[in-house]
């Protein structure tokens, strides 16, 4: 009974789509140190990093719900049919951000002083649809905190590398976020929703999409020479570069069909290429 319920809960937050911030965070951890940091410093930045992603998702799914029981793509979801209740995904989101404020406290005080930063910006981003189309962004900007959190969980301080990390994550996730985002056209339109897709059409958008996707791939390349990265995350790179390209190869205005795919699935793949081509270069040709 309660595996089952630990299973819905993990279902509930999408936790298998952690790996989408997961690698940045991890790369930019063992650029940070240089290597692996001391076990202490590893432990606490898992459970901050799993602590703000579970929190942040568990009330988006809270504060949507009334939005997902319209659509007929999310009335499935776990809320819209009563699987989980309200007061459940509260105390998830409370223990969440609780666990992310002890591993802050525990890493350094620079983390500790942005922990109302980083909820404020998980709390704002669940309300952007209904005010603005820069939720991808928001949603990107977001989840190029993670490489920036990382960072300064190793060092305690600020430096350029992880915000480049970070800008890179950013505009990969807005890109596939709004792909994602335009089977809700219809849906968002009547419903008064923003996106990019329903202020923009989906042909724009999925333009915008693309030069997101182009712009991460330039930044990464940059990093290449900013990090002393050799051959083999080039490599890494050429793979990314195939898998976006596929991915965009798969969607067009007229065709939709694919856009689960092309957005998650995919995504998937090339958050793991660049997690072990990454952490393969540090590790072995430093």
């Amino acid at each position: 009974m309660v595996f089952k319920k630990i299973k819905t809960y993990g279902r509930l937050v999408m936790f298998s789509h952690t790996i989408f911030s997961l690698s940045f965070a991890f790369v930019s951890m063992l650029m940070a140190a240089n290597g692996m940091p001391d076990f202490r410093v590893f432990f606490w930045i898992a459970v901050a990093f799993l602590g703000a992603r579970t929190g942040a998702n568990a009330i988006n799914r809270l504060i949507d719900k009334d939005i997902d029981v319209k659509n007929p793509r999310t009335a499935n979801r776990h809320m819209p049919k009563g699987i989980v209740k309200n007061y459940e995904v509260i105390l998830i989101t409370v223990v969440s951000f609780l666990f992310l404020g002890i591993a802050a406290y525990m890493l350094n005080s620079l983390c500790f002083k942005l922990l109302p930063v980083a909820i404020l910006l998980f709390l704002v981003y669940s309300y952007t649809k209904r005010f603005t189309w820069a939720c991808h962004i928001v949603l990107g900007v977001i989840s190029g905190g993670a490489p920036v959190g990382a960072w300064i969980a190793v060092t305690g301080s600020f430096a350029w590398t992880p915000f480049i990390l970070g800008a890179a994550n950013a505009l990969w996730v807005s890109g596939f976020d709004i792909i994602y985002g335009s089977q809700d056209v219809d849906f968002d339109r009547k419903e008064g929703l923003y996106s990019i897709p329903s202020v923009f059409g989906v042909k724009t958008a999925l333009l915008i999409a693309r030069l997101a996707h182009i712009g991460a791939v330039m930044i990464l390349f940059y990093i290449y020479f900013n990090a002393n990265m050799s051959w083999l995350y080039l490599i890494g790179l050429g793979v990314v570069v195939w898998l976006l390209y596929k991915e965009h190869a798969m969607v067009s205005p007229t065709n939709l069909k694919d856009v689960n795919i092309a957005s998650y699935s995919i995504n998937q793949l090339v958050s793991i290429v660049f997690l072990i081509f990454s952490t393969a270069d540090i590790f072995l040709l430093r």
